[in-house]
């Protein structure tokens, strides 16, 4: 049997807590051996084993024993115990942090420790460093070639040249047009002329998946007559029906020059006490912006195919094929009041109706305008008109957005990036369409079969908007655009009679009245044609290209009049 452990005699203290003072004097043998003990009385404050919110790392001091964490130099208890605490430290020595105050540390209970970057934000660093490697990387390459500018010297090029002898009258800047604004009452319907096919509902229903090929309407033709060569205009004016006249398209580019961002010219013709806006021969109006108000550069060479003016004529190109191809070309047409005025009998037309509308600007000012609509829906058994019109797309590497994968998912994002990069073309048909009074406006998506390819094309859907809804969305405000034609009026009602241009600077947002002599832009036009041999030859690759190309051609170089463009 082994030997029985001894936890030893345990002594009374009747007088009070802890050991007899005898134990305290080291006499009572009965504790274990090297357990110190520090004599306190109950009265006394109990301190700390270790202090860990001392500074103890401050260079400036002496070394004391005194400044150890574990400081029992004043202890009886522990004699020898000051040599060895004296070469202790803390590993980390930094002082404690002192605590913030301010909004959010002060009702905060407990000191929060900084959170991990989180990844998606890592992510969206990087999507935007490389956006912004891409810019410079586009910028050099403008910069490298001399021969192709930058996208910013594209819009110096004034839309037609100033003669030195020509007399600026005022200088309106487009801050002033923001202020404007002015409330016209319902228009009234002087005259309907033309005829209109029914519209095809089955293009509602298109697809990328099951798109459509883009015809070519050769034999139909189109006509963009200037306002004073309109044998209706002049008719209503021997009339005395109104004081100014204009068309639906030039009355647009005013309503929303604030958009515009190339240069643009009307000429204004004061005679007697009437007023008439008009285009030149050849005019920009008559062809289509495309990427007019983005930021992404474009090849500046007049013979690239994806050049602002290549851009232009393929885009008036498209506009004119989709407005006739989602027609039903059975016969059946609406007829108006008086035929097309512009087209020789026999002749094929294109679908279109002619509304001269009359606005009251004034006691004793009236506005005739000519404006167009080009397709009839009948809708609860009545008749609606349409207005039809075409966004192209030529390479999605410009807009960053391909309509093939996003029209069906993303149709939202497509309108926006449009509306972006495009916000003074889609301006200007919505206020042709609130114009004309359109019931609905039909936008449709082509696109190129391959971006290479600037002749043949697809239709990728067909969306229809409500003008005054789709005018909401796109924040184009009826009463300032109608301040502005008022304040244009107003200005040019004060004039002599005479000739002036009104020309939108190519490089500031204003625009310029210049007095130009009674024969300016008359010899620039050519009569005939221009010689076969001089003409710009289809590529040889097919009769389907060499269409295509007859049909840009025909957009870009017949000259305007009351002949088909």
């Amino acid at each position: 049997m082994g030997k029985s452990f001894d936890v030893g005699a345990v002594p009374f203290n009747a007088d009070g807590w802890g050991p007899p003072d005898a134990a305290a004097g080291g006499t009572n043998n009965n504790l274990p051996l090297n357990v110190p003990f520090a004599p306190f009385s109950r009265s006394d404050k109990l301190g700390r084993i270790a202090d860990w919110t001392r500074n103890f790392n401050n260079p400036a001091r002496s070394k004391n024993p005194a400044d150890s964490v574990f400081d029992f130099t004043n202890d009886d208890s522990f004699p020898a115990s000051a040599d060895d605490d004296a070469s202790f430290r803390l590993v980390d020595g930094k002082p404690p942090p002192r605590p913030k105050f301010g909004p959010r540390w002060r009702f905060q209970q407990q000191r929060q420790l900084p959170q991990r970057r989180d990844e998606e934000v890592e992510a969206r660093k990087r999507e935007a460093e490389k956006d912004r490697a891409r810019r410079d990387r586009l910028y050099h390459m403008n910069r490298s070639n001399p021969n192709q500018q930058r996208r910013e010297a594209a819009v110096f090029k004034s839309s037609v040249d100033i003669q030195p002898e020509w007399n600026m009258h005022d200088q309106i800047p487009f801050s002033t047009f923001s202020k404007l604004s002015f409330t016209v009452p319902e228009p009234e319907d002087l005259l309907l002329c033309g005829a209109l096919e029914y519209y095809d509902r089955s293009y509602d229903r298109i697809t990328p998946k099951n798109e459509r090929r883009l015809e070519r309407f050769k034999n139909r033709n189109f006509f963009k007559v200037t306002t004073t060569d309109d044998p209706v205009i002049r008719r209503l004016a021997n009339e005395d029906k109104a004081t100014v006249f204009a068309t639906d398209t030039i009355l647009s580019t005013l309503m929303c020059a604030p958009r515009s961002v190339y240069s643009w010219d009307i000429v204004v013709q004061r005679v007697g006490n009437k007023l008439f806006f008009d285009k030149r021969d050849g005019s920009q109006l008559d062809l289509l912006s495309v990427h007019e108000t983005s930021q992404e550069p474009l090849p500046e060479a007049k013979d690239d195919i994806n050049s602002a003016h290549s851009l232009s004529v393929e885009a008036a190109y498209i506009n004119q094929n989709f407005s006739q191809q989602v027609l039903i070309r059975d016969g059946n047409k609406v007829t108006l009041d008086e035929a097309n005025p512009f087209a020789n009998e026999g002749e094929e037309v294109a679908s279109v109706a002619y509304r001269y509308r009359r606005w009251k600007l004034d006691d004793d000012m009236y506005l005739v305008a000519r404006c167009e609509v080009h397709s009839v829906v009948d809708v609860n058994k009545q008749r609606s008109f349409l207005t039809l019109n075409a966004l192209n797309e030529f390479d999605p590497k410009y807009s960053g957005v391909d309509w093939r994968q996003k029209l069906e998912t993303q149709r939202g994002a497509v309108l926006a990036t449009e509306l972006k990069n495009n916000a003074n073309k889609l301006a200007k048909w919505t206020a042709q369409a609130l114009l004309a009074s359109a019931d609905m406006m039909k936008l449709g998506y082509v696109s190129r079969i391959h971006p290479r390819d600037h002749f043949n094309h697809v239709i990728l859907a067909v969306v229809g908007y409500k003008p005054r809804d789709f005018a909401a969305q796109i924040n184009l405000n009826t009463a300032n655009m109608w301040g502005i034609v008022k304040s244009i009026v107003d200005l040019c009602m004060k004039l002599n009679e005479g000739k002036y241009v009104l020309v939108k600077d190519p490089s500031k947002p204003q625009v310029r009245i210049y007095e130009v002599p009674a024969d300016a832009f008359e010899n620039d036009y050519v009569e005939e044609p221009l010689p076969e041999e001089e003409q710009v030859q289809p590529p040889a690759e097919g009769a389907e290209g060499g269409e295509a190309a007859a049909t840009t051609n025909d957009v870009e170089d017949k000259p305007v009049d009351d002949k088909a463009t």
